[in-house]
């Protein structure tokens, strides 16, 4: 092994690590700003913001740059963000009430319940796809209409989300100390990965071009 190749993978190792050391520090501050319930979401979107940054390393000063994420989105989005967390709570209280009663009415209850938790997980995976270009004069009901239109366009990618985030909630439902690790950083990956995934168009060979 040349000792060029060696440096390069050492190189590569150290580089992978202050990713992850990066996206922890930045989790460990997600955790810390949504302890207020006012503040959860703003954390999250800025959270969203910062994310590129530390993936690619491109932009030194992480924390600055999340507190800077945080002043934006806090006074624009905290009280849609309240919403979502009440509404959140009542729709999990529901799933669970009906998933625990009896009779006909629970079947009914959770065909309703069940797809309409999806469609609202898979638009706000949407809402954190937008989020890294979305504008510096964003408001809440801009940033919706942008959501609106990436999970209409980009269904497939939102719905392998929706399964990946309903994936991770199982395994914090078994191993609760996962929540520490990933509250923040999962759904942050997942919609990073929504917003990257892209449908190559199909290439046309010979044969289909008309003369």
């Amino acid at each position: 092994m040349s000792e060029t190749g060696g440096t390069g993978r050492t190189n590569a190792v150290l580089s992978r690590l202050t990713v992850i050391g990066d996206l922890l520090m930045l989790q460990i501050v997600f955790l810390v700003l949504s302890l207020g319930v006012v503040t959860l979401y703003p954390a999250a979107f800025a959270f969203q913001r910062v994310l590129p940054d530390a993936l690619s390393q491109d932009h030194p000063q992480l924390l600055r740059r999340f507190f800077k994420q945080f002043k934006w989105a806090f006074p624009r989005f905290w009280l849609t963000g309240l919403a979502l967390y009440f509404g959140s709570i009542a729709l999990a209280f529901g799933l669970l009430f009906w998933a625990n009663a009896n009779g006909v009415i629970r079947i009914a209850a959770l065909a309703v319940l069940i797809p309409l938790t999806g469609m609202i997980i898979g638009l706000y995976l949407s809402t954190l796809a937008v989020l890294p270009t979305a504008p510096e004069n964003s408001t809440s009901k801009s940033l919706f209409r942008e959501a609106n239109l990436f999970l209409l366009r980009r269904s497939l990618p939102v719905a392998g989300g929706v399964i990946a985030l309903f994936t991770w909630f199982a395994l914090v439902s078994q191993l609760p100390t996962l929540f520490a690790v990933g509250s923040g950083l999962v759904p942050a990956l997942i919609g990073y990965w929504i917003a990257r995934t892209r449908t190559q168009p199909q290439k046309k060979g010979s044969s289909d071009v008309s003369i």
